[in-house]
């Protein structure tokens, strides 16, 4: 058994919601803020069967694109003033942690 913790964009989670519920895989989902712009995120809480677990990374990796936005900096992301030309960064796309389970029960 195994624990994996998937942390997409918001705006990759709905999708795959509904491809972890078409593929009948069980999922907890919470809302969590973090990354480079502190924006929000959701994090799946998935529990299931080692041999499922390359199935489960497919589609998370297929529902969680990465892309190109552009941002303003300001004074405190850099620490010394730079000019307001807006930087190309990358967000999206997905941080899986796998861990071992030692034990699992269901009530």
């Amino acid at each position: 058994m195994k624990l994996i913790i998937a942390i997409v964009q918001r705006e990759d989670a709905s999708r795959l919601q509904h491809a972890f519920a078409k593929e009948n895989i069980r999922a907890t989902k919470l809302a969590t803020t973090g990354g480079f712009l502190s924006e929000g995120n959701t994090t799946f809480l998935i529990g299931i069967n080692e041999k499922h677990v390359k199935k489960v990374m497919r589609l998370i990796q297929g529902e969680s694109q990465g892309r190109e936005e552009y941002m303003n900096p300001n004074l405190s992301m850099t620490g010394f003033d730079v000019s307001s030309q807006p930087v190309k960064i990358t967000i999206g796309g997905a941080t899986c942690f796998v861990l071992p389970v030692e034990e699992f029960k269901q009530f």
